[in-house]
Protein backbone atom coordinates (compact mmCIF):
# COMPACT_ATOMS: atom_id res chain seq x y z
CA UNK A 1 0.00 0.00 0.00
CA UNK A 2 1.09 3.49 -1.01
CA UNK A 3 0.62 6.62 1.27
CA UNK A 4 1.08 9.75 -0.98
CA UNK A 5 -1.70 11.95 0.61
CA UNK A 6 0.01 15.72 2.13
CA UNK A 7 3.40 14.64 1.05
CA UNK A 8 6.04 16.39 -0.49
CA UNK A 9 6.70 16.00 -3.78
CA UNK A 10 9.54 13.17 -4.78
CA UNK A 11 8.59 11.23 -1.41
CA UNK A 12 6.88 7.76 -2.02
CA UNK A 13 5.64 5.80 1.61
CA UNK A 14 5.33 2.32 1.01
CA UNK A 15 3.29 1.25 4.14
CA UNK A 16 2.48 -2.16 5.05
CA UNK A 17 0.78 -4.44 7.65
CA UNK A 18 2.93 -4.60 10.87
CA UNK A 19 5.80 -7.07 10.29
CA UNK A 20 7.57 -4.72 8.18
CA UNK A 21 8.45 -1.13 8.59
CA UNK A 22 7.29 1.31 6.29
CA UNK A 23 10.03 2.01 3.58
CA UNK A 24 9.98 5.45 2.23
CA UNK A 25 11.39 6.45 -0.86
CA UNK A 26 13.22 9.62 -2.06
CA UNK A 27 13.25 10.61 -5.63
CA UNK A 28 15.69 13.72 -6.70
CA UNK A 29 16.67 14.75 -10.36
CA UNK A 30 20.09 12.58 -10.18
CA UNK A 31 19.37 9.95 -6.97
CA UNK A 32 16.82 7.99 -5.45
CA UNK A 33 16.91 6.54 -1.63
CA UNK A 34 15.52 4.21 0.46
CA UNK A 35 14.76 4.43 4.24
CA UNK A 36 13.92 1.16 6.10
CA UNK A 37 13.68 -1.66 3.78
CA UNK A 38 11.22 -3.76 6.01
CA UNK A 39 11.19 -7.33 7.35
CA UNK A 40 12.95 -10.34 5.32
CA UNK A 41 9.87 -12.38 4.03
CA UNK A 42 8.86 -9.10 2.39
CA UNK A 43 11.68 -8.70 0.58
CA UNK A 44 10.61 -9.84 -2.38
CA UNK A 45 7.76 -7.46 -2.58
CA UNK A 46 9.77 -4.53 -1.31
CA UNK A 47 11.99 -4.99 -4.80
CA UNK A 48 8.92 -5.59 -6.62
CA UNK A 49 7.51 -1.79 -5.39
CA UNK A 50 11.16 -0.41 -6.12
CA UNK A 51 11.14 -1.55 -9.54
CA UNK A 52 7.31 -0.11 -9.90
CA UNK A 53 8.64 3.09 -8.83
CA UNK A 54 12.03 2.80 -10.57
CA UNK A 55 11.89 1.18 -13.48
CA UNK A 56 15.61 1.69 -15.13
CA UNK A 57 17.03 3.93 -12.44
CA UNK A 58 19.24 2.11 -9.28
CA UNK A 59 18.75 2.84 -5.79
CA UNK A 60 22.00 4.94 -4.69
CA UNK A 61 21.23 5.08 -1.24
CA UNK A 62 19.79 2.79 1.54
CA UNK A 63 19.30 4.15 5.24
CA UNK A 64 18.28 2.38 8.18
CA UNK A 65 16.23 4.25 11.20
CA UNK A 66 17.88 1.84 13.37
CA UNK A 67 18.64 -2.11 13.14
CA UNK A 68 15.63 -3.85 14.26
CA UNK A 69 14.48 -6.85 12.21
CA UNK A 70 11.50 -5.42 10.57
CA UNK A 71 13.50 -2.51 9.34
CA UNK A 72 16.42 -3.59 7.64
CA UNK A 73 15.47 -7.57 6.89
CA UNK A 74 15.90 -6.35 3.02
CA UNK A 75 19.21 -5.16 3.18
CA UNK A 76 20.86 -7.69 2.07
CA UNK A 77 18.59 -8.31 -0.88
CA UNK A 78 18.58 -4.89 -1.49
CA UNK A 79 22.15 -4.72 -1.51
CA UNK A 80 22.36 -7.73 -4.18
CA UNK A 81 19.84 -6.05 -6.43
CA UNK A 82 21.85 -2.86 -6.40
CA UNK A 83 25.44 -3.61 -5.80
CA UNK A 84 26.65 -0.25 -6.41
CA UNK A 85 24.54 1.30 -3.62
CA UNK A 86 25.37 2.84 -0.14
CA UNK A 87 24.33 1.60 2.70
CA UNK A 88 24.07 4.00 5.42
CA UNK A 89 23.39 3.02 9.33
CA UNK A 90 23.46 4.20 12.68
CA UNK A 91 26.73 4.67 14.04
CA UNK A 92 25.99 2.96 17.43
CA UNK A 93 25.25 -0.48 15.88
CA UNK A 94 28.18 -0.56 13.38
CA UNK A 95 30.42 -2.67 15.59
CA UNK A 96 27.66 -5.17 15.78
CA UNK A 97 27.46 -5.47 12.14
CA UNK A 98 31.11 -6.28 11.49
CA UNK A 99 31.72 -9.03 12.74
CA UNK A 100 28.14 -9.82 12.11
CA UNK A 101 26.52 -10.41 16.45
CA UNK A 102 22.82 -11.12 15.55
CA UNK A 103 22.55 -11.26 19.69
CA UNK A 104 23.79 -7.72 20.19
CA UNK A 105 21.88 -7.22 17.10
CA UNK A 106 18.57 -8.03 18.90
CA UNK A 107 18.02 -10.95 16.17
CA UNK A 108 18.44 -13.95 18.51
CA UNK A 109 17.08 -12.45 21.45
CA UNK A 110 13.52 -11.76 19.58
CA UNK A 111 13.50 -14.65 18.10
CA UNK A 112 13.35 -12.99 14.72
CA UNK A 113 15.36 -13.79 11.56
CA UNK A 114 17.29 -10.82 9.60
CA UNK A 115 20.05 -12.12 6.72
CA UNK A 116 23.20 -10.43 7.14
CA UNK A 117 24.48 -7.35 5.41
CA UNK A 118 27.45 -4.81 4.94
CA UNK A 119 27.05 -1.28 5.39
CA UNK A 120 29.62 1.35 4.05
CA UNK A 121 29.07 4.55 5.98
CA UNK A 122 27.43 5.71 8.96
CA UNK A 123 24.91 8.33 10.28
CA UNK A 124 26.12 11.02 13.31
CA UNK A 125 23.40 12.95 15.32
CA UNK A 126 24.02 16.93 13.90
CA UNK A 127 24.55 15.20 10.76
CA UNK A 128 23.23 16.84 7.46
CA UNK A 129 23.19 14.97 4.71
CA UNK A 130 21.90 15.95 0.89
CA UNK A 131 19.49 13.21 -0.09
CA UNK A 132 17.59 13.62 -3.71
CA UNK A 133 18.03 17.35 -3.77
CA UNK A 134 17.04 18.05 -0.06
CA UNK A 135 19.10 18.53 3.29
CA UNK A 136 17.98 16.28 5.72
CA UNK A 137 19.05 16.23 9.35
CA UNK A 138 19.84 13.49 11.11
CA UNK A 139 18.17 13.43 14.65
CA UNK A 140 18.83 10.76 17.45
CA UNK A 141 16.09 9.33 18.53
CA UNK A 142 17.07 7.14 22.26
CA UNK A 143 14.40 5.54 23.94
CA UNK A 144 12.79 2.57 21.56
CA UNK A 145 16.43 2.01 20.44
CA UNK A 146 19.63 3.52 22.06
CA UNK A 147 21.37 3.94 18.70
CA UNK A 148 18.06 5.22 16.70
CA UNK A 149 17.58 8.21 14.32
CA UNK A 150 15.41 10.17 12.80
CA UNK A 151 15.49 12.62 9.86
CA UNK A 152 14.26 15.66 9.35
CA UNK A 153 13.95 17.62 6.14
CA UNK A 154 13.48 21.53 7.57
CA UNK A 155 11.86 23.59 4.66
CA UNK A 156 8.74 21.47 4.24
CA UNK A 157 8.66 20.20 7.77
CA UNK A 158 8.99 16.44 7.08
CA UNK A 159 10.47 13.97 10.12
CA UNK A 160 11.07 10.39 9.42
CA UNK A 161 10.39 8.94 12.78
CA UNK A 162 11.09 5.58 12.70
CA UNK A 163 9.19 3.88 15.91
CA UNK A 164 9.80 6.90 18.04
CA UNK A 165 6.70 8.46 16.91
CA UNK A 166 3.30 6.52 15.83
CA UNK A 167 0.10 8.09 14.86
CA UNK A 168 -1.03 6.44 17.93
CA UNK A 169 2.13 5.53 20.52
CA UNK A 170 5.66 4.26 19.71
CA UNK A 171 7.68 1.16 19.59
CA UNK A 172 8.48 -0.62 22.66
CA UNK A 173 11.10 0.38 25.26
CA UNK A 174 13.51 -2.60 24.39
CA UNK A 175 15.91 -1.40 26.94
CA UNK A 176 13.57 -1.08 29.69
CA UNK A 177 13.38 -4.59 29.47
CA UNK A 178 16.90 -5.65 29.86
CA UNK A 179 16.78 -3.38 33.37
CA UNK A 180 17.93 -0.23 31.52
CA UNK A 181 16.40 3.47 32.33
CA UNK A 182 15.38 4.28 29.25
CA UNK A 183 11.24 6.08 29.68
CA UNK A 184 13.07 9.41 30.27
CA UNK A 185 14.69 9.13 26.73
CA UNK A 186 11.35 8.43 25.09
CA UNK A 187 10.19 11.36 26.71
CA UNK A 188 13.39 13.40 25.60
CA UNK A 189 12.84 12.08 22.10
CA UNK A 190 8.58 13.68 22.30
CA UNK A 191 10.32 17.16 23.14
CA UNK A 192 13.00 17.21 20.18
CA UNK A 193 10.25 16.13 17.89
CA UNK A 194 7.77 18.60 19.25
CA UNK A 195 10.95 21.12 18.59
CA UNK A 196 10.98 20.71 15.56
CA UNK A 197 7.50 21.27 14.50
CA UNK A 198 7.09 19.15 11.75
CA UNK A 199 4.15 19.51 9.49
CA UNK A 200 3.83 15.57 8.50
CA UNK A 201 5.44 12.66 10.21
CA UNK A 202 6.16 9.48 7.98
CA UNK A 203 6.38 6.28 10.82
CA UNK A 204 7.93 3.15 11.12
CA UNK A 205 4.54 1.62 11.49
CA UNK A 206 1.24 3.23 10.23
CA UNK A 207 0.04 5.97 7.86
CA UNK A 208 1.85 9.26 7.23
CA UNK A 209 -0.02 12.11 9.66
CA UNK A 210 -0.11 15.47 10.09
CA UNK A 211 -1.85 16.08 13.36
CA UNK A 212 1.75 16.27 15.31
CA UNK A 213 0.18 18.10 18.58
CA UNK A 214 -2.33 15.08 19.24
CA UNK A 215 0.19 12.06 18.57
CA UNK A 216 2.82 13.82 21.05
CA UNK A 217 0.05 13.99 23.42
CA UNK A 218 -1.63 10.80 23.56
CA UNK A 219 2.58 9.15 23.46
CA UNK A 220 2.91 11.18 26.31
CA UNK A 221 -0.15 9.65 28.26
CA UNK A 222 1.01 6.26 27.12
CA UNK A 223 4.47 7.20 27.91
CA UNK A 224 3.37 8.11 31.42
CA UNK A 225 1.22 4.91 31.94
CA UNK A 226 4.34 2.44 31.18
CA UNK A 227 6.47 4.96 33.75
CA UNK A 228 4.21 4.70 36.44
CA UNK A 229 3.53 0.78 35.81
CA UNK A 230 6.72 -0.69 34.03
CA UNK A 231 5.07 -4.50 34.46
CA UNK A 232 2.18 -2.88 31.92
CA UNK A 233 4.90 -1.86 29.51
CA UNK A 234 6.60 -5.51 29.85
CA UNK A 235 3.07 -7.23 29.09
CA UNK A 236 2.59 -4.68 26.43
CA UNK A 237 5.75 -5.98 25.33
CA UNK A 238 5.69 -9.53 25.28
CA UNK A 239 2.25 -9.35 23.22
CA UNK A 240 4.16 -7.63 20.87
CA UNK A 241 6.47 -9.94 20.28
CA UNK A 242 4.29 -13.29 19.88
CA UNK A 243 1.90 -10.73 17.76
CA UNK A 244 5.08 -10.76 15.39
CA UNK A 245 5.65 -14.41 15.79
CA UNK A 246 1.87 -14.72 14.18
CA UNK A 247 2.41 -12.36 11.74
CA UNK A 248 5.60 -14.42 10.42
CA UNK A 249 4.22 -17.58 10.69
CA UNK A 250 0.13 -17.24 10.58
CA UNK A 251 -0.76 -20.24 12.16
CA UNK A 252 1.18 -22.25 15.20
CA UNK A 253 0.54 -24.69 17.69
CA UNK A 254 0.27 -23.91 21.28
CA UNK A 255 3.24 -26.44 21.75
CA UNK A 256 5.18 -25.03 19.22
CA UNK A 257 4.67 -21.62 20.56
CA UNK A 258 5.61 -22.71 24.56
CA UNK A 259 9.18 -24.15 22.51
CA UNK A 260 9.71 -20.13 20.33
CA UNK A 261 8.75 -18.75 23.44
CA UNK A 262 11.36 -20.85 25.13
CA UNK A 263 13.98 -20.27 23.28
CA UNK A 264 13.89 -16.52 22.54
CA UNK A 265 15.75 -14.95 25.56
CA UNK A 266 13.79 -11.65 25.36
CA UNK A 267 10.38 -13.69 26.68
CA UNK A 268 12.51 -15.58 28.97
CA UNK A 269 13.86 -12.31 30.43
CA UNK A 270 10.57 -10.27 31.10
CA UNK A 271 8.92 -13.57 32.33
CA UNK A 272 11.73 -13.67 35.08
CA UNK A 273 11.91 -10.04 35.95
CA UNK A 274 8.07 -9.05 35.74
CA UNK A 275 5.83 -12.54 36.20
CA UNK A 276 8.15 -14.89 38.17
CA UNK A 277 4.78 -15.92 40.23
CA UNK A 278 3.72 -17.39 36.97
CA UNK A 279 5.02 -20.63 35.06
CA UNK A 280 5.85 -19.78 31.55
CA UNK A 281 3.68 -21.76 29.96
CA UNK A 282 0.97 -20.48 31.99
CA UNK A 283 2.44 -17.11 31.24
CA UNK A 284 2.38 -17.75 27.68
CA UNK A 285 -1.33 -19.31 27.60
CA UNK A 286 -2.46 -15.84 29.35
CA UNK A 287 -0.67 -13.52 26.55
CA UNK A 288 -2.67 -15.84 24.13
CA UNK A 289 -6.11 -14.98 26.12
CA UNK A 290 -4.78 -11.68 25.56
CA UNK A 291 -4.32 -11.36 22.11
CA UNK A 292 -7.42 -13.02 21.22
CA UNK A 293 -9.53 -10.90 23.60
CA UNK A 294 -8.57 -8.22 21.81
CA UNK A 295 -8.96 -9.88 18.06
CA UNK A 296 -5.30 -10.24 16.85
CA UNK A 297 -5.35 -13.72 17.52
CA UNK A 298 -7.96 -16.69 17.44
CA UNK A 299 -7.20 -20.42 18.71
CA UNK A 300 -9.00 -23.19 17.57
CA UNK A 301 -8.21 -27.20 19.51
CA UNK A 302 -4.71 -26.25 20.70
CA UNK A 303 -3.47 -24.05 17.30
CA UNK A 304 -2.86 -19.98 17.41
CA UNK A 305 -3.88 -18.29 14.19
CA UNK A 306 -3.04 -14.83 13.20
CA UNK A 307 -6.12 -12.39 12.84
Amino acid sequence: MEAEASLPPGITVFERGWLSSNSILLRGKEQSVLVDSGYCTHAAQTLMLLGQRLGDRALDQLINTHLHSDHCGGNAGLQQRYPRMTTRIPSGQSTYVVPWDDEALSYKSTGQQCPQFSFSAVLEPGQELELADALWQIHAAPGHDPHAVMLFEPRSRTLISGDALWEKGFGVVFPELEGASAFDEVGATLDVIEALEPRIVIPGHGRAFPAVAKSLAWARKRLEGFASDPTKHAQYAAKVLLKFKLLEVQRISMDLMVAWCQSTPYLGLVQRRYFSEMALEQWIDALIVDLVRAGAATRVAGVVFNA
